[in-house]
């Protein structure tokens, strides 16, 4: 084995350490922004940052991206499912990009499982999701946000853009996991 193979290898187990690292710091910013709002700003209550266009609002989601489900009894337990599932799924899929130098890839998935992981704590911990960044831009309130669907929004993004933009690079990556899927399922 050539001595660039052994130390790319060496540099790999590393990697995924940081990924891990960085999704678990992304998470505790997440929530550590949302327990300051819950601490600070009443539920429905408005602090204007910029008057007239950007604001703290807290407010409690039940639904998802645009409060999707919220009037739904079953709505929190099946995107608690999917969060789940999402969450933990994209998460190895960041660790398996890691492992295999695909750092951009890497990049896209560790802000992907953080934006579903963060609002997933919230799930468990309160039934909800505390939203907190509203924008306003005339009569139009756009759908008030959190930290967590920053990083759901940029990684998904991301992710557009290496497919869109850089397709032999992503066709790499969905080979190697196909292709190793194939071969653990021949065993």
């Amino acid at each position: 084995m050539s001595e660039a193979v052994v130390n790319k290898r060496a540099k790999t187990p590393l990697a995924c350490v940081i990924f891990s690292v960085l999704a678990v710091v992304l998470i505790i910013a997440d929530q550590f922004f949302k327990r300051l709002v819950v601490a600070k700003v009443g539920v429905y209550e408005q602090v204007d940052v910029i008057k007239g266009f950007f604001s703290i609002y807290h407010c409690r989601n039940t639904g998802s991206a645009f409060s999707l489900f919220a009037d739904q009894a079953w709505g929190i337990y099946m995107l608690t499912g999917i969060s789940v599932v999402l969450g933990i799924g994209i998460f190895f899929l960041m660790l398996y990009a890691a492992l295999n130098d695909m750092k951009l890839l890497a990049v896209a998935f560790c802000l992907l499982s953080s934006g579903a992981l963060g609002n997933l704590v919230d799930r468990f911990a309160y039934r909800y999701v505390v939203d907190f960044l509203r924008f306003d831009f005339g009569s139009y309130t756009f759908p008030i946000f959190n930290f967590a669907d920053i990083c759901a929004v940029i990684g998904t993004a991301l992710l557009i853009f290496i497919i869109l933009f850089k397709s032999k690079y992503f066709e790499e990556f969905w080979n190697m996991l196909v292709k190793k899927r194939k071969t653990e399922n021949a065993d």
